[in-house]
C-alpha cells in the first residue's frame, strides 16, 4: 500500500530547478517524413509517398536529456555522434533547445544514429535505421571517462541510458558506476538486454516488464512471479531499488527486506506509449535529486509517464503541467 503526503510531493517542485543530471548513453535523432500515397511506383510494386512535412526530434539518450530540460533541470548529455549530415541536424536541435554539447564526442568511424520513419495516412510505411552498434573505441571511451571525472563534482545525478548501440560498454559502465558511487551521487539505469547484469551497485535499476522476462527467462503472469523477479534482480544486481515499469499496469517498486509497492498507471486515455520510459527515468532521477524518497519519486515519475502516454508522438512533459496535474488529484 502506498501512503503518500501529496502536499509534501507538491513542495518538491521548486527543488527540481537547476538540478544537474548527466545522461550517458546512446544519443540519437528521430526523423519523420509525413505525406500521402496516391499511386504505385512504375519502378517497383511499392507506394510512392509524396512528402508534405519532414522534421527531426531527439531520440534515445538525447530525448532523456530533453526531458530533464523540460522538467527544469540542467542536462549534460554524454555520448558519441558521427561526422555526417545527421550530426548537423543533431547540433541544430541542441542549439535550439539550449543544451550544451561539451560531453558529446565525434567519432569519424560511426554515423550519428538516426531512425527515420516514413508515414502516410497515419500509417508507418517504413523505418530506416542508420547506426553502428559496435562498441565505441578505447579512445572515445577514455574521452568520456575523462570528461565525466572532470565534471562529477558539479553533477547531482547520473542516468545511464542504454539502447545497445555501443556507447555503454562493460568497461565504461563499471567505471562510471565506480566514479559516481565514490562521489556519493544518485545513479539510475534504464537498461537494455546486452549488458543487463553489468549494472551492479546503482541507486535505481529500471527495466521494463518485457526486458525483465527476457533476461530471467520467465513469464510474469502472476503476483508471485512478479515478486520473485524483482527480488532476484535486487540480489543479482545489489541495487538499492528495482523499479519495473509494467505498461498499463503501472510501476512495481522493490527494496530489500521491504514489501512490494505497486503504483497503478495514471494514463486516462492511452494514445501513444512512445517515450514514456524516457520520461519515467528522467522524472524519477530529478525527483530523487530534489529530495524525494523512492516512493515519492516513483509516484511522480509514474504520473509523468502516464501523461506522456496521453500524447501522440514523443512529447516531453513540462514541470508546470506535471505538478498541476498532481495538484488536481488533491482536490
Amino acid at each position: 500500500m502506498l501512503d503518500l503526503d501529496l502536499n509534501k510531493i507538491l513542495s518538491l517542485k521548486q527543488c527540481f530547478f537547476n538540478k544537474t543530471i548527466a545522461v550517458i548513453g546512446d544519443l540519437m535523432i528521430d526523423g519523420y517524413f509525413w505525406g500521402v500515397v496516391n499511386r504505385i511506383s512504375p519502378e517497383a510494386p511499392v507506394s510512392i509517398v509524396e512528402v508534405d512535412e519532414e522534421f527531426f526530434r531527439f531520440g534515445g539518450a538525447a530525448n532523456v536529456a530533453l526531458n530533464i530540460l523540460k522538467l527544469s533541470g540542467i542536462p549534460i548529455p554524454i555520448g558519441v555522434v558521427g561526422n555526417d549530415n545527421n550530426t548537423d541536424i543533431f547540433n541544430s536541435l541542441l542549439y535550439e533547445a539550449g543544451i550544451k554539447k561539451d560531453g558529446i564526442f565525434v567519432d569519424d568511424e560511426r554515423p550519428t544514429t538516426c531512425k527515420t520513419r516514413v508515414i502516410a495516412a497515419n500509417q508507418q510505411i517504413v523505418r530506416i535505421d542508420k547506426e553502428n552498434k559496435h562498441p565505441i573505441s578505447d579512445n572515445i571511451q577514455k574521452q568520456i571517462i575523462g570528461f565525466f571525472k572532470k565534471n562529477i563534482s558539479s553533477i547531482d545525478g547520473v542516468i545511464l541510458q542504454d539502447y545497445n548501440k555501443g556507447v555503454l560498454t562493460k568497461e565504461l559502465i563499471q567505471e562510471i558506476i565506480r566514479i559516481t558511487n565514490s562521489n556519493n551521487k544518485i545513479l539510475t539505469v534504464d537498461p537494455k538486454y546486452d549488458n543487463f547484469f553489468e549494472y551492479k551497485n546503482v541507486t535505481v535499476f529500471k527495466p521494463n516488464k518485457k526486458e525483465t522476462e527476457s533476461v530471467l527467462g520467465i513469464k510474469i503472469d502472476s503476483q508471485e512471479k512478479l515478486k520473485n523477479a524483482g527480488n532476484e534482480l535486487l540480489t543479482r544486481l545489489n541495487a538499492k531499488y528495482i523499479l519495473i515499469t509494467m505498461g498499463a499496469e503501472g510501476i512495481a517498486l522493490f527494496e530489500k527486506d521491504k514489501p512490494l509497492i505497486q503504483i497503478p498507471t495514471k494514463a486516462r486515455n492511452v494514445a501513444d506509449v512512445s517515450g514514456a520510459g524516457d520520461t519515467v527515468i528522467s522524472t524519477l532521477t530529478l525527483a530523487l535529486c530534489a529530495g524525494a524518497d523512492i516512493s515519492e519519486a516513483a509516484y511522480i515519475a509514474n504520473y509523468a509517464g502516464g501523461l506522456v502516454c496521453e500524447e501522440v508522438g514523443i512529447v516531453p512533459i513540462e514541470l508546470e503541467k506535471l505538478f498541476k496535474e498532481i495538484q488536481s488529484e488533491i482536490k
